[in-house]
């Protein structure tokens, strides 16, 4: 690469590092006037969102507008959309800087403990301008700040004195149905009954009160799960344009077994977190449950006999872009998708691609090595090759000695180490201990499942395999046993069903293998063919009609039409238009990059030092971008006549240097913040098809070299696995 390019990029960052040292705070452009904690979050006006239930909230405010973006705001935190209630009650601090109920509801919005507590205090101080009823609103919520005059929060003492003063202000205002609806979200999982009368009374005079009936799926949701099932099918109803409001009834479908039913609403879900994505331009790591929802998808298609449509899910998260921030999060879509696709393919036996090493992406980190020892291992047992098991199992074992460090994973370890050596010892013809070994990880398994399984973290239902055991023992009335178990734990569980129709036949009792035979053709009525669990319990010659064993009636998954939702798959999103100048004052569109990728940065001109850093690190790294077929464009307010002296002074630049004097460029690519009306750094990268796959906003620019390479790496890919 020549080297006039690093030359160049010094000579501006030496000049813009002397702005810096006489003007401190350059360093801060791009950064809210108001404090870290209005330097995250959204930066851009909200609109009106349909489809979020209603939830009026009034408040004290001189502006109609105000109570307006206030009951928006309020409606999405029902349905715990934080990131868009944040965006409402900003833009009503936007409208009336003073409002100390905007203040109240950004602190509900935050999700950072700290930037609601300097939400919370701004209320407080403004309690005196508002009505009683608010100011106690305000004094519950703040009966939960740390007290500074103690070394350590008490969470428990302000969580109580939180519920006592909303219990006060249920007793004062009785047709408060808010009140009541913060009362029972407070009270939910401690005390489900005193929850339940809660939402009832609420229900009582609101019948479409989105909080109550989210609420009672979480109250209920793995303890008595049947007492939420008519506000799982009402919830998504009243509120189809939030995605979790989608997603929370598929919890319920879930656990009780109707399992078209939760495919229906995770799927809608999914949908609607893709359209909206799409509406927004934000991306699946924006969106903090759009992974879990699309994970749990997965595994409902596996229940219902599609594995070719829960793997394909699972590409779609390992494909998606990626968060710098996210790393090796547990929670992000990558790692998501990777849980997701070995769990389909070792339900579905397809070994081979367990072990080539390309379907999961295996990361160098400790719970990666820990589940492709395992997963290795139960491939090589499958295949029959000892040996190869041996070695995984070893592989398996030496890891234990990091788990000091990873005590988390301690119980999760145990479970597959037991499963293990209980398949070893089953290989070798050691029947007795194999299975002893087997029901002790079996009972583990369970014990660990049936805290919480959202879904289940182990891959299968170790009862189903003990009951596969007995089988192969030619010992039916104990498989049955182990699958009717099975059945406790995963209700109408296919795997556990076709066990049974097997053990019960081999048994001699028929009428009990009619009986689970006829639940498994309900399960699987829209299975993909040749399913060896399903094909299985046909060979044995029982048959039945389908019959539907859940609490609820249900509609049919694959006939339904969900489009309305939103999208099947993610793609990137069209890009906005550009329409800016270049130095020579000549209009810059990206459809003349079409067929280019185009790295697009946005900066806040030549005065700004840390701007000056980051092109001066991307553009050194010019002949980089070219091999990945990458044009570089950077966007500032300056006027060409200023861009064209910088080209003048410093020659040719690998940034095309682009003019947006009025910032309508950067408010389309999100590059602006409307609150403070202050320009924000971007960094957006565009496909060859002008569409954008990933960007990143905010107070600080974007200079990670070797992230932005890979992400182009993975662009690229993208748009050749949609060409083939």
């Amino acid at each position: 690469m020549s080297s006039k390019y690093p030359i160049h990029f010094v000579i501006v960052q030496a000049f813009a590092a002397l702005a810096f040292a006489q003007t401190p705070d350059l360093y801060k452009q791009g950064h809210s006037h108001r404090g870290d904690s209005y330097d995250v979050g959204p930066r851009q006006k909200p609109w009106p969102i349909a489809g979020i239930g209603t939830a009026h909230f009034p408040i004290t405010t001189k502006n109609p507008e105000v109570q307006r973006w206030f009951d928006q705001g309020n409606a999405l935190l029902h349905s715990f959309w934080y990131y868009e209630a944040e965006r409402a009650f900003r833009w009503c601090l936007k409208l009336e800087p003073e409002n100390a109920m905007a203040y109240w509801g950004l602190a509900r919005s935050s999700d950072d403990p700290t930037r609601g507590a300097d939400f919370l205090r701004e209320a407080v101080k403004r309690k005196g301008t508002v009505s009683e009823r608010e100011r106690l609103f305000i004094e519950a919520f703040a009966a939960q700040l740390p007290d500074p005059f103690q070394d350590k929060p008490n969470h428990e003492a302000g969580d109580a004195n939180h519920r006592k003063k909303l219990e006060t202000l249920c007793v004062k205002y009785p047709d408060d149905m808010e009140a009541r609806s913060l009362l029972a979200l407070a009270t939910m999982g401690s005390s489900r009954y005193g929850a339940e009368l809660m939402i009832r009374e609420v229900l009582a005079k609101q019948p479409d009160h989105p909080g109550a009936h989210h609420y009672r799926i979480h109250n209920w949701d793995y303890h008595e799960p049947e007492q939420a099932l008519t506000s799982a099918a009402r919830y998504g109803e009243l509120v189809p344009g939030i995605g979790h409001a989608l997603h929370m009834p598929g919890h319920i479908f879930s656990i009780v077994g109707m399992w078209n039913e939760a495919a229906i609403a995770m799927d809608a879900a999914t949908r609607a977190e893709k359209k909206y994505m799409k509406d927004s331009l934000t991306f699946p790591f924006n969106q903090w449950n759009y992974s879990h929802n699309r994970h749990y998808l997965s595994y409902i298609q596996e229940q219902l006999g599609m594995p070719d449509a829960a793997l394909a899910g699972a590409r779609q998260m390992l494909n998606v872009p990626l968060d710098p921030k996210e790393k090796d999060s547990p929670y992000s879509s990558h790692s998501y998708g990777m849980q997701s696709m070995a769990r389909g393919l070792l339900r579905y036996e397809k070994w081979d691609l367990l072990l080539e090493g390309k379907s999961v992406p295996w990361r160098d980190i400790f719970i990666d090595k820990v589940n492709k020892s395992y997963f290795e291992a139960r491939a090589h047992f499958a295949k029959g090759d000892a040996d190869m098991a041996e070695k995984s199992m070893t592989e398996h074992a030496d890891l234990k000695k990091d788990l000091e460090k990873n005590k988390q994973l301690d119980t999760l370890f145990g479970i597959q180490e037991a499963e293990l050596k209980a398949r070893l010892a089953l290989q070798r013809g050691e029947t007795i201990a194999g299975l002893g070994l087997m029901a002790d990880a079996a009972r583990r398994e369970y014990d660990l499942q049936k805290q919480y399984a959202d879904p289940p973290v182990y891959p299968q239902s170790l009862y189903n395999e003990l009951g596969e055991a007995y089988l192969a023992a030619k010992s039916p009335v104990l498989a049955a046993q182990a699958f009717e178990k099975g059945l406790e734990l995963t209700r109408n569980d296919l795997f556990a069903l076709s066990g049974l129709v097997r053990a019960y036949a081999a048994a001699g009792d028929k009428p009990k293998a009619e009986d689970a035979m006829g639940r498994l053709l309900f399960v699987t009525a829209d299975a993909q063919p040749g399913l060896r669990i399903v094909d299985s319990a046909k060979a044995t010659g029982i048959t039945a009609l389908p019959r539907d064993a859940s609490p609820g009636k249900q509609r049919n998954y694959a006939s339904m039409q969900l489009d309305k939702f939103g999208p099947s798959s993610w793609v990137p999103y069209d890009a906005p238009v550009l329409s800016v100048k270049d130095a020579a004052g000549k209009l810059v569109t990206l459809a003349e990059y079409r067929g280019k990728n185009v790295m697009l940065v946005f900066y806040l001109g030549s005065e700004c030092a840390h701007c000056m850093r980051q092109l001066h690190d991307i553009g050194k790294k010019a002949e980089d971008w070219a091999k990945l077929d990458t044009a570089l464009l950077a966007v500032s307010s300056q006027d060409p006549a200023k861009n064209a002296a910088r080209v003048k002074a410093f020659g040719e630049l690998p940034f095309r240097l682009l003019s947006d004097s009025d910032h309508t460029n950067a408010r389309r690519f999100h590059g602006y913040d409307d609150f403070e009306d202050l320009e924000l750094h971007a960094t957006i990268l565009v496909d060859k098809k002008g569409r954008v796959y990933w960007a990143r906003f905010g107070g600080d620019p974007f200079g990670d070299t070797e992230f932005l390479s890979k992400q182009l790496e993975r662009m690229n890919a993208f748009v050749e696995s949609e060409n083939k």
